[in-house]
């Protein structure tokens, strides 16, 4: 399977990517929605998008909603992972269309456990 990881940090992105190559996952990385959204075009889809909600020129929130857009992209599973853990935040993001929603700082244990509830991951 295929992930892309769409984060402005680079410590982050490397953290996600170990966690998600632990678990059998091809990886790409993206500094923002907007570079995300480029890769995709360009590599195709991917089963899953691990995606910060803060970011420079494209944030998470938008990202969402433009995947959720576009059809070709329909099957994709999208993991809001931020530090925005208020109930406004979460609500928003599942309204937009993220499958779930795990808080910085995250372990990688709830990462496999957000994949398992979207069966990803054994």
């Amino acid at each position: 399977m295929r992930a892309i990881v769409v984060d402005d940090s680079r410590a982050t992105r490397a953290i996600l990517v170990r966690i998600l190559a632990e678990l059998g996952f091809e990886c790409h990385q993206a500094a923002h929605g907007r570079e995300a959204l480029d890769l995709l075009a360009a590599q195709g889809v991917v089963e899953l998008a691990l995606v910060d909600w803060n970011m420079p020129v494209m944030d998470g929130l938008a990202f969402v909603r433009q995947v959720r857009a576009d059809g070709a992209l329909d099957g994709m599973k999208l993991v809001m992972v931020t530090t925005e853990g208020d109930t406004a935040h979460l609500v928003r993001a599942l309204e937009a269309g993220a499958d779930e929603y795990a808080m910085k700082p995250f372990t990688a244990a709830v990462i496999r456990e957000k994949l398992q509830l979207l069966d990803l991951a054994q």
